[in-house]
This record gives structure tokens, C-alpha cells and sequence, in this order.
């Protein structure tokens, strides 16, 4: 085996386990007594983990402030709370809860300290300025098993209608000092956010697997991930006290952070392509649109494998992927491929994700989208594929 040269950029620490959530005073105390905390608005909250931590937090003398998202942040939410506690003696920032809160957190964290607007920095649509630091210490806990950001660079932040976007602030000094992910916080998820976000984790782990850019480190990271989603997410997403239902919540837990380990590393593939403007133009949550994309674009990837590099490595990885899902050691390649895509067919079925229709999608709203979707992740997706095909994949959709 040969081993081109790779890079692997700078990662969180990570504390992993059942009960994790109640060592975040001891972590924070390594950086002061005083923190911001972000939270979602909703289902944290009203949890019994929210009232054990805040008790936990003023026993050992740690002050906290706090903010809630609701929804996905948009740069006017990270700049309002910026300017409001900008030069306040803030000594981390504590980000609690799914993607879009542990993103804004990470862009709150890296703002604090200079009193910026994110505008400067935002890719694509901001001023263009590089991002000096300092980033205040971030400690990043996830509370659903989806995008992985607590182990990215990335802050994605959206502004929703006709003229939106989903445009990253990042870069390495964003990247949290501590990941706490505690299984345990999955468990008041729905299953219907278990759906979305499994699927998402499970694609960013696929699509990092046959990355243009995927390396040996990578795809043994992906691998263990994806053999993870493979046995727990079913039993995470039927749920449950019993015991396959906490194993598949860590299993889960686990391949989400695996997949921001390696999405980071090497980027991603045609799906995240198109939930960029699809979570934009139409507001689509991000895992519905994973979740509800993924089957109809690893067929599209394979089809065109086939036509264009029939003998590629890709074509080799999603057959071996098709083999752990099924159980099926014995398919041989271009069965495996097609027990794959049958599989991510039979959940989205049988999870009841929407089609792209509820959304408003239509016949005449495609070529926008398919104009949307060149962007950073369809680079390293493996096969370049044409507008007609990217069209057609959201078609089928529809």
C-alpha cells in the first residue's frame, strides 16, 4: 500500500462516554469561572440534564451567561450577541445542543474577543478579510449525533428566501479545546431528529470515504464510523431505555463525531452540495435534506462511476460499504453498490423523511439549485458530475 503525503488539521480534545455532561465544570475551571453558555431554546432546557448542570455549575463557582438560539443562526444573531457582550470578562464559551447552536458558539467564541462583525469573515458573501484571532476557549457538546461540529473549523450560518445562503466562517483557531459528547444527551431526541440527523452523520461519513480527497488516516476513521451507524441506528432510532437503545444512541453518537473528524479533513460529496441551497433558497433543515438526498445521489455517483471510472477506487468503497450495511459479505461489487442504494431507499422510507416537494420544490425551481450546488463540497465529490445529472437527482426527489 502507498502512502501519499496527507494533512490533519487541528483537532478538538475529546472526552467520550455516558455521563460526560456532568465533568463540564471541571473543564471549564481550566479556563476561568466565567462563561457564556449557548443553548437551544427548546428541548435542552426542558430537560433534566439542564437543571443537574446549572446546580452543578454554581456549586463549584462558575458563573454563567446565558443565550438561546432558536433555529438556525444567521450573522445579525451572531453579531447582536457579540456586540452585546463584547468586553464583558468572559473567560470561555460553552456551546450545548445540536449543529446550529455548537456553530454558533464556535463563531460567537471567535468574535468575542475583537468586537468584529462576522461579515468580515464570512465566505463568499463577507469582506474577504482573514480572520486574525484570538477565539475565546470553546468547549463544544453535542446534544444530537448529526453534523459533527464539534470537532470542525466550520460555523455555517444562513440567511433563508430568494436571495439566502449557507456560507461558513472558519478557520483553525475556531476549532473547540474540549469535545464533550455524552450519549446520553440523545436521548430526548424524537425519532424524527434521530432520522434527519443520522442520516446526515452517515452521509458525511460515506461521502468523506470516497472524498477526492480521502486518505488512509480518513478512511479508517470513516470506516469505523460508518460500521457504527451500521449496527446502532436502527436501535437509536426505534429508541427506547433498554439496552440496544443506549448502544445505539453511543454508536451514533459516535459516527457523528467521526464524521466531523473526517468532513473536516477531507471535505465532502454531491449531497452536501445541494443542501447548501436547498436549506437556503427553501429552508430546509440540514439533515432532512441529507437524509432525504442521499440515496438519489450515491445512485446518480455510482451511475456515472460506472460510465466513467469503472475501475475507480470510489466504485470499490461504496461496494464495500453496500456489504456492511446489508450483512452481506458475499455481493459481489456492482451488487453491493446497488444493495446500498437500496438500503438508504428502504430508510428514507421507512423513516418517513420528506420528499423535497413539502418544501416547495418544484420542476422550475431546479436549475437554481443545481446552479447552487457547485460549491466547496461538490469539489471532492467523486466523480464530476454534470448539470443534467444533478437535475435528475433532485428530481427523483421531488
Amino acid at each position: 500500500m502507498e502512502f501519499a503525503p496527507f494533512y490533519i488539521a487541528t483537532l478538538p480534545r475529546i472526552a467520550f462516554g455516558s455521563g460526560g455532561l456532568a465533568q463540564l465544570p471541571g473543564y471549564v475551571a481550566e479556563f476561568g469561572n466565567e462563561i457564556l453558555l449557548v443553548t437551544g431554546a427548546a428541548s435542552f432546557l426542558s430537560s433534566h440534564h439542564w437543571s443537574a448542570l446549572t446546580t452543578r455549575l454554581h456549586d463549584t463557582g462558575v458563573r454563567f451567561h446565558h443565550v438561546a438560539l432558536q433555529g438556525e443562526p444567521s450573522p445579525a444573531f451572531i453579531d447582536e450577541i457579540v456586540q452585546k457582550w463584547h468586553g464583558a470578562p468572559i473567560h470561555a464559551v460553552v456551546g450545548i445542543g445540536g449543529g446550529s447552536v455548537l456553530d454558533a458558539a464556535k463563531a460567537i467564541a471567535a468574535l468575542l474577543p475583537l468586537g468584529h462583525s462576522v461579515m468580515d469573515y464570512l465566505e463568499d458573501v463577507g469582506r474577504g478579510l482573514s480572520y486574525p484571532g484570538p477565539s475565546l476557549p470553546l468547549i463544544a457538546v453535542p446534544t444530537t449525533a448529526g453534523t459533527g461540529s464539534e470537532a470542525t473549523k466550520n460555523a455555517v450560518l444562513s440567511e433563508h428566501g430568494p436571495a439566502g445562503y449557507k456560507k461558513s466562517f472558519r478557520h483553525e483557531k475556531m476549532v473547540a479545546k474540549i469535545a464533550i459528547v455524552d450519549p446520553d444527551l440523545l436521548e430526548a431526541c424524537p425519532p424524527h431528529l434521530i432520522a434527519a440527523q443520522g442520516m446526515d452523520a452517515f452521509t458525511q461519513l460515506l461521502e468523506s470515504y470516497v472524498s477526492l480527497r480521502a486518505n488512509p488516516f480518513t478512511d479508517a476513521l470513516a470506516w469505523s464510523g460508518l460500521e457504527a451507524v451500521a449496527g446502532g441506528f436502527m436501535a437509536a432510532w426505534h429508541g427506547g431505555d433498554g439496552v440496544d437503545a443506549r448502544r445505539g444512541r453511543a454508536a451514533m453518537a459516535y459516527g457523528a463525531l467521526l464524521s466531523g473528524i473526517t468532513l473536516a479533513q477531507v471535505g465532502l460529496g454531491s449531497v452536501h452540495g445541494l443542501a447548501q441551497p436547498l436549506g437556503s433558497l427553501f429552508a430546509i433543515p440540514h439533515g432532512v435534506a441529507c437524509g432525504t438526498m442521499v440515496a438519489a445521489a450515491t445512485a446518480t455517483n455510482i451511475t456515472a462511476l460506472r460510465q466513467r471510472q469503472p475501475g475507480g477506487q470510489a466504485l470499490a468503497k461504496y461496494g464495500r460499504v453496500g456489504r456492511v450495511l446489508s450483512g452481506e459479505a458475499g455481493l459481489s461489487g456492482h451488487d453491493a453498490c446497488d444493495r446500498l442504494v437500496a438500503m438508504l431507499e428502504e430508510w428514507s422510507t421507512e423513516m418517513t423523511l420528506p420528499r423535497l416537494g413539502s418544501y416547495g420544490i418544484t420542476e422550475e425551481t431546479i436549475p437554481a439549485i443545481v446552479a447552487a450546488s457547485r460549491n466547496n463540497s461538490m469539489k471532492s465529490n467523486p466523480v464530476l458530475l454534470l448539470d443534467d445529472e444533478i437535475a435528475d437527482m433532485v428530481r427523483r426527489r421531488i
